[in-house]
């Protein structure tokens, strides 16, 4: 194994690693010592001492001082922002700022704020807002009125504003189309030559640079595309590298997502190995120090450039998608996450991953993005020349701190510049102010009277050990829902790593074929033979089924019975057989791929979501003190989610106690008997659960029209739900329900 595929491989095994461990190893690699800490803390003190005595640290240092995500008024802009992008029409977008801008004490803001600028805007918005509230009766007809003239002025006046702001800050978001691709590549060539005339330097350092995201160039920038990602965006790189070079410019691949990380570095390796690139020290990559794998990631980067003989230059940052990160870990039920839990760890992890830099210096070029003080300070502490890097800053953003920074020390500063339409920056935009809008934000603190230029400046390393490296505030996706049950198993499905594993545990199911029918309590007649294909692939025989008969379904209803185990128990077994689905995954994933014609995302998350249903409807059941059971429940189930809603309807049946006949979608009997099989195996009755696969005519009409059956679930068409409707009418107990759900309604 060669050294690059040793250093992915530590990447990869970093991805979800806890942060203690990853933190630790960081302080093994990279030591700090207390004397430099202490250092670092002083020269930080004295920069935001400085930065204040100038009085002026910049507007949106001064907007978020007053309208940071601590207050509603705060949010209620944020919200407002981001969301104007999205809205169709005029209408629309009044009822919008009715909706945020009426209920906030903009009040409570005005004149507060050092910036005439952001006063005024507050003086707009509470008039607003007053307007909005006016009174009843005749009032409220001029409220009418009033909001017709008043709502189209704090539309244009709010749009206005995010263009002024938006003018401080091109980055091009992710494309969705071919052509939104086509025409993002074409206005970065376009920017590469505009920027030419420029670059009079023979040191790349003096020249401009431009920063490109891979996923505004490629509609389908993700894992699962890889084969189609390396053929088609490879070159596309490789062109707009060729046409930096060809000028002496600099190109920086910019972040993304962590789910793009490893395919990031494929992109990246296959487009810097090429030979018309030799002797250009311009390429650069971003690593985002909140992520666990920044140091391997860094240590692949400078052993690519050795392997190479080339020089890159890395940009350092914190990250931009923290809060996106940790909430798609969650949902997803990963086993960690892919960036540290808490900002401590980030600083630590950003001072770290500088010192190693600042040691590659012959193959790597380092930039330092930041706005903090703090970590500005330790960079300068840890550096001997000062002309071996870089920092860098968002225009508009950090002026003064590195203002005070390239007097005092002669550093060089870069500036990072969006160039784009009001339309393109706003959603950047918006990022950088929910990154900094928070209330342990540097860029929020340094105004704020309240907060000490110690306290600002507290040593990350400090304050991790005060907290005994415990993670505080962030919920681990595994206890996402806390005691009320445990969170489903999740697979990511960008990690080599657990793609592998899912394809070996499903692999072992790849040529298997089943065969399937009734599950009763008592003897089944046996009824036609069907072979079941793949309908991704017709010549795929997965199996085949029996189908119930007539009698069967005769014989199934003579023999169910209530489930008569008390609510603990029941509850118990239904989480025994959730436990037994996740156990059972990799005939899962086969069946639902190849019965079902499942991409290996909708087999996790049908997964997922019948393991949701058997621990929700568990702890449901336990709070059913008193209750009687219906009865018989017959269970018919769609197509489209086979194991999901198959499993779902059982669940809720059976925590109640009652008996379940279940019908399957007649395309996907195997998925049903697999996890009827699985129930029985937990410890479900046969009399209470019976599996009935078969034509609708057949067995979906004996199921709903027996008088025998106390009620009725059913997913699918409205036009069958009718029919059992009208059914149930005729032979069915008056109170029995019927709960349907048609057309995802």
């Amino acid at each position: 194994m060669s050294k690059l595929d040793q250093l992915r491989g530590s990447m990869r095994h970093a991805h979800l690693a806890a942060d203690a461990t990853i933190l630790d190893q960081l302080r093994r690699d990279a030591y700090i010592s207390k004397t430099d800490r202490a250092q670092t803390h002083l020269r930080a003190v004295g920069l935001v001492n400085a930065i204040r005595a100038t009085g002026n640290p910049g507007l949106m240092e001064v907007f978020l001082a007053e309208y940071g995500l601590s207050t509603d008024e705060g949010v209620a802009l944020m919200c407002l922002a981001e969301a104007l992008l999205r809205v169709p029409d005029a209408q629309t977008m009044d009822e919008l700022i009715d909706d945020k801008i009426t209920p906030s004490a903009w009040n409570e803001h005005l004149g507060k704020s050092s910036s005439s600028l952001v006063n005024a805007s507050t003086w707009a918005l509470m008039l607003t807002g007053k307007v909005l509230q006016e009174g009843q009766g005749i009032a409220a007809l001029l409220r009418g009125a009033v909001k017709r003239l008043g709502e189209p002025v704090i539309r244009t006046a709010v749009g206005q504003a995010m263009r002024e702001m938006g003018r401080q800050f091109m980055l091009g978001e992710a494309a969705l189309t071919a052509a939104d691709a086509a025409r993002n590549f074409d206005e970065y060539a376009a920017s590469i030559r505009a920027l030419a005339p420029l670059c009079t330097s023979g040191d790349i350092r003096e020249n401009p640079g431009i920063s490109i995201k891979l996923s505004a160039i490629h509609p389908r920038y993700e894992f699962p595309q890889r084969g189609r990602v390396m053929a088609e965006l490879v070159p596309r790189v490789l062109n707009l590298a060729q046409l930096t070079a060809g000028v002496g410019m600099g190109l920086n691949i910019d972040a993304e997502e962590a789910d793009r990380l490893d395919l990031s570095l494929d992109v990246i390796q296959a487009v810097l190995s090429d030979a018309s690139l030799a002797g250009w020290d311009g390429f650069g990559v971003v690593v985002q120090a909140y992520g666990k794998r920044a140091e391997p990631v860094i240590d692949w980067l400078c052993q690519l450039a050795q392997n190479l003989d080339r020089r890159i230059m890395v940009r350092l940052v914190k990250g931009a998608y923290w809060d996106t990160e940790i909430k798609q870990s969650q949902i997803e039920g990963l086993d960690g996450f892919p960036v540290f839990s808490q900002k401590e760890a980030t600083d630590i992890s950003y001072i770290c991953c500088a010192k190693k830099l600042l040691g590659m210096s012959g193959r790597i070029y380092p930039q330092f993005a930041t706005h903090n003080a703090h970590t500005v300070a330790a960079v300068l502490e840890m550096a001997g020349d000062k002309q071996a890097f870089e920092f860098q800053r968002l225009h508009g953003m950090g002026e003064a701190l590195h203002d005070l920074v390239m007097a005092g020390e002669a550093t060089r500063c870069r500036i990072y510049a969006p160039v784009g339409t009001h339309r393109d920056l706003l959603a950047y935009l918006v990022r950088r102010l929910l990154e900094n809008g928070a209330n342990s934000s540097f860029v929020n603190q340094i105004v704020s009277k309240s907060v000490s230029a110690e306290e600002i400046c507290a040593d990350p390393f400090a304050a991790l050990e005060a907290s005994d490296n415990v993670v505080r505030g962030v919920i681990h996706p595994t206890q996402l829902f806390g005691k009320i049950r445990d969170n489903s198993k999740g697979w990511d499905l960008t990690d080599p790593v657990q793609t592998g594993e899912i394809n070996e545990i499903r692999g072992a199911f790849q040529n298997e074929t089943w065969s399937v029918g009734p599950l009763l309590a008592g003897t089944s007649a046996g009824g036609d033979v069907e072979e079941i294909r793949n309908p991704a692939n017709p010549a795929d025989v997965v199996g085949q089924v029996t189908l119930a008969s007539r009698d069967d379904a005769t014989t199934a209803l003579a023999n169910a019975a209530l489930w008569n185990e008390s609510l603990a128990q029941r509850a118990a077994v239904l989480r025994k057989a959730s436990d037994l689905f996740e156990a059972n995954t990799g005939e899962l994933f086969a069946v639902l791929c190849r019965e079902a014609g499942k991409t290996a995302d909708d087999a996790v998350s049908e997964l997922r979501e019948a393991v949701d249903f058997l621990r929700y409807y568990a702890g449901e059941g336990e709070r059913l003190s008193g209750a009687a059971p219906r009865g018989v429940i017959a269970c018919i189930s769609p197509w489209n989610f086979p194991l999901a809603i198959f499993t779902g309807q059982i669940a809720a049946a059976l925590a109640a106690g009652n008996a379940v006949l279940a019908k399957p979608a007649e395309p996907t009997p195997i998925i049903s008997h697999i996890a009827t099989r699985l129930l029985h195996q937990a410890g479900v009755p046969r009399t209470a659960l019976q599996l009935l696969p078969g034509a609708g005519p057949v067995i979906g009409e004996a199921i709903t029209s027996d008088a025998q059956i106390n009620g009725v679930c059913f997913t699918g068409s409205t036009a069958t739900a009718q029919l059992i409707n009208r059914t149930m009418s005729q032979h069915l107990a008056p109170d029995a329900p019927l709960i349907a759900e048609t057309g995802g309604i």
